[in-house]
């Protein structure tokens, strides 16, 4: 696949991991998909890591801060890209959702914000500068889809269509109860759905990866400390699975069916 050089309004442009230990999470994400961690100084003995695949930025991690960490486990955040990122939170605001940060910038990155959806789903919003995003997605290793798990799927849904035009429905193939996003590209770029598998969990957004050999992704996850909380299982003509890594946050990963 080509690598990605611009991502328009309402795709998801950037994933984030926030951890509890930095450097066991550089290990672990090498050891199963290959990325190249690299290091950039953002204050005294601390440092934003960046992922590349193939060259390319595909993720980034950062050591969570004690407030944080106290307040949330460890976890993968979605960014979705914006023209303006004041506006954009401004008008989260009025669509009932609540900024959780106040638009700021990131040195000379970009300008973003932290929001969560009306149904308790948190997300952030990705004003490009400097960093446009995602240099490769839809490869081996890469991001390539987020599902949003929520308790009021009708509510979100109704939220993310007035924040970024995506057209949010029902498609072939998929489970009954399932919504794919649409934002105007050649294909669904993820998903929207009532959360399954457990009462209490919090609405969520779920990052997929992709993962040739999704079975040796998951032993290699196991061999490493991380769980396997689903699968591997095929549906249909792809396979996938749930993950955690050893510190605990949540991910998935899947192999598309063969072009």
């Amino acid at each position: 696949m080509p690598k990605v050089g611009k991502h328009e309004p309402g795709s998801f442009c950037w994933v984030e991991l926030a951890t509890t230990d930095q450097a066991a999470a550089k290990t672990f994400y090498s050891s199963i998909f290959h990325w190249e961690p690299r290091d950039s100084p953002i204050g005294p003995d601390d440092f934003y890591t960046i992922f590349k695949l193939d060259g390319q930025p595909a993720a980034a991690a950062y050591t969570m801060r004690p407030a944080e960490s106290a307040a949330a486990p460890p976890h993968w955040t979605l960014y979705i890209k914006v023209e303006n990122a004041d506006e954009a939170a401004v008008k989260a605001a009025e669509l009932g959702g609540a900024v959780i940060d106040q638009p700021f910038d990131v040195s000379s990155a970009g300008r973003m914000a932290v929001i969560q959806d009306p149904a308790g789903a948190v997300f952030c919003l990705w004003q490009s500068k400097e960093q446009p995003g995602l240099g490769v997605t839809h490869e081996n290793g890469a991001f390539c889809w987020a599902d949003l798990a929520s308790t009021d799927p009708a509510r979100a849904r109704a939220f993310y269509q007035g924040m970024f035009g995506w057209k949010i429905g029902p498609a072939p193939n998929y489970p009954p109860g399932y919504e794919v996003i649409d934002n105007g590209g050649p294909a669904p770029v993820g998903g929207i759905g009532p959360i399954r598998g457990g009462e209490g969990l919090p609405s969520h957004w779920m990052l997929f990866f992709i993962a040739d050999d999704v079975d040796g992704v998951a032993a290699k996850t196991k061999e490493l400390g991380g769980t396997v909380q689903m699968g591997p299982v095929s549906m249909g003509p792809v396979r996938m699975a749930a993950l955690a890594d050893p510190q605990g946050a949540a991910f998935s990963i899947i192999r598309p069916p063969a072009a």
